[in-house]
């Protein structure tokens, strides 16, 4: 046998994860991208002003939980079996 024909046959041209995983990819990027959104803001445009805005439910709360979620559905999208019925 030539060892071209078995360097051709070893590769796999084929995707990595399946469409599914792709698109819980997708999805977990986008929430992910929203949490970083949200926590955003709440300046001030005076330095010497305090703005209490930076400790609302938005930021402190809300957008840090959409972030872990966000990596919680990358991790799941990763782990998913595509071939899987």
């Amino acid at each position: 046998m030539k060892d071209d024909q078995k360097i051709k046959g070893s590769f796999n041209t084929g995707f990595v994860f399946g469409k599914k995983n792709y698109t819980y990819m997708f999805i977990g990027i986008a929430v992910i991208a929203l949490g970083f959104i949200l926590m955003s803001g709440g300046g001030s445009e005076d330095p010497n002003e305090f703005n209490d805005a930076i400790y609302n439910f938005r930021r402190i709360r809300l957008a840090p939980a959409l972030v872990l979620i966000g990596f919680a559905i990358e991790v799941y999208a990763i782990l998913l079996n595509p071939n899987k019925k």
